[in-house]
């Protein structure tokens, strides 16, 4: 079984992106399904309807993760409801809309578990533990298929790397998002769990993690506002082959996949 995983998507130009790449990719490599971190996709912070409908008409993307930025949008607060798939971080509280896992059909009508998870440290947010949350949810998955996948959306590479060996055998992957920077430590754990601190993003290769570059270094040396724009051309995307054992949903291997539109 493969999955590719899509970093970060950034704004309207890594939404073109997915459209014209997501589909190649799957031809090419023969994934059975498709899983996107989408929390920046609608104008650089957060997530909508539109944004959605644009990247998951098949057989494109399959499943949304989402992070810290994922309610940033007021009028998703009202539509989330309509797309059960779409995933917020877990780990949050239970009266927010919407859930945080899910077990998807994928190509070939095998079942696919995804989890996301958002990390605490370095992260100014009201999270509960990661951990005692995948405890629960990977439990409850497990009872259906051993194919499990979890985006973990955190800043601290200690604490992906722990919740990484934390879940070592009892998940197919733990893959990293967030910092939008790919990280070149893409392995399989002892246990048969593939794992990368951080996938990456789909967005602007000149750009400082997908945003005009002169404001970001202004505010950095002087300490005064700046307005962050997305840029939205030169878009270079970020993803993750998976493959699994269907019966064991243990790794097999894991690659990382840079593609320039």
């Amino acid at each position: 079984m493969k999955i590719l995983f899509i970093g970060d998507i950034v704004g309207k130009g890594g939404r073109k992106a997915v459209t014209e790449l997501a589909v190649k990719l799957r031809q090419e490599f023969g994934c059975g399904l498709v899983v996107a971190n989408g929390e920046n996709m609608a104008g650089g912070g957060g997530i909508n309807g539109k944004c959605i409908r644009a990247i998951t008409p098949a057989p494109m993307v399959d499943v949304i993760t989402g992070g810290d930025h994922f309610w940033d949008r007021k009028e998703f607060l009202a539509e989330a409801g309509d797309f059960p798939q779409v995933l917020r971080p877990a780990n949050m509280s239970p009266l927010q809309p919407g859930k945080g896992y899910g077990i998807f059909t994928a190509v070939g009508g095998e079942e696919v578990g995804v989890v996301c998870l958002q990390g605490r440290t370095f992260l100014n947010n009201q999270a509960d533990s990661p951990f005692a949350a995948a405890d629960k949810i990977v439990s409850e998955i497990r009872h259906r298929t051993s194919l499990i996948i979890v985006d973990f959306h955190a800043e601290a590479t200690s604490e992906k790397l722990a919740l990484g060996r934390y879940l070592d055998g009892r998940v197919s992957a733990v893959l990293g998002t967030h910092t939008h920077v790919p990280t070149a430590d893409e392995q399989v754990f002892p246990g048969g769990t593939a794992y990368q601190t951080d996938v990456g993003m789909v967005g602007a290769r000149e750009s400082i993690l997908g945003r005009e570059i002169e404001p970001v270094v202004q505010k950095f040396a002087t300490g005064m506002p700046a307005r962050f724009n997305v840029v939205e051309k030169g878009i270079r995307m970020n993803a993750t082959l998976l493959e699994a054992e269907s019966a064991t949903g243990k790794a097999i291997s894991i690659k990382r996949i840079v593609r320039d539109l």
